[in-house]
């Protein structure tokens, strides 16, 4: 079953038709980790400065970068990834605000007693309604959960990938992957399944879960 999974990964990784469109659905941490990485480099070193302020979609830049010889002349998979990169990455990557959890410099994690904002890109909290808490990674947040579940008014995660606060209750997890968080071996977060999926296959993970099927035994069970 993993292989299965393995070589469709693969398949659509290295095939321009299906990864290299931007109509598309791929996930984000695909365009991450290979899509742009490769269309920076290829603009950096193949094409002159292109103002992005003058293009008003995708398709009109990638059209203009052909027609226009804006790069050297390109195959048409890095022709994509070159228009992808500028278009969904460089183009809103100043002005992109991404609503992460805020923690102050004062706050201990109430299960293992470390400053949790030493450690932001594993930042989890729980909300009632007259305080919070603050967990450096989902592990603890979840052995504070079991204990304390009554009149919870909210919970954030930061997903892995975008770094973004997100629900935790409809988020989706990694358990059992060759990642460890400030705590040891974590529930990864993710706020989409795609995503999560990638991370599973990438990190030889043994499950994705929702946050219905953790149980408090598999949460103790990370620290064996």
């Amino acid at each position: 079953m993993f292989i299965g999974r393995l070589v469709v990964f693969i398949t659509m990784l290295f095939s321009p038709h299906i990864l290299l469109s931007a109509n598309s659905e791929y996930s984000h941490a695909v365009k991450i980790k290979k899509i742009y990485p490769m269309g920076e480099k290829i603009y950096k070193k193949n094409c002159n400065e292109i103002r992005l302020a003058d293009y008003k979609n995708y398709e009109e830049l990638k059209t203009e970068i052909a027609a226009k010889k804006l790069c050297k002349v390109l195959k048409e998979k890095h022709l994509e990834a070159v228009s992808l990169y500028l278009w969904e990455y460089k183009r809103v990557q100043k002005s992109t605000n991404i609503e992460s959890i805020k923690v102050n410099e004062n706050e201990k994690c109430p299960v293992c007693g470390m400053f949790v904002y030493k450690y932001p890109k594993w930042a989890a909290q729980i909300f009632y309604e007259d305080r919070h808490y603050s967990f450096d990674g989902v592990k603890d947040m979840m052995k504070y959960y079991f204990d304390n579940m009554d009149k919870i008014e909210k919970m954030l995660v930061t997903d892995y990938y975008s770094q973004k606060a997100i629900d935790a209750r409809s988020a989706f997890y990694v358990l059992g992957s060759d990642i460890y968080g400030p705590m040891g071996a974590e529930l990864i977060p993710f706020e989409s399944q795609s995503d999560a999926k990638v991370f599973y296959l990438d990190h030889k993970a043994a499950k994705i879960l929702r946050f219905k099927e953790i149980s408090q035994m598999q949460v103790y069970k990370l620290d064996e």
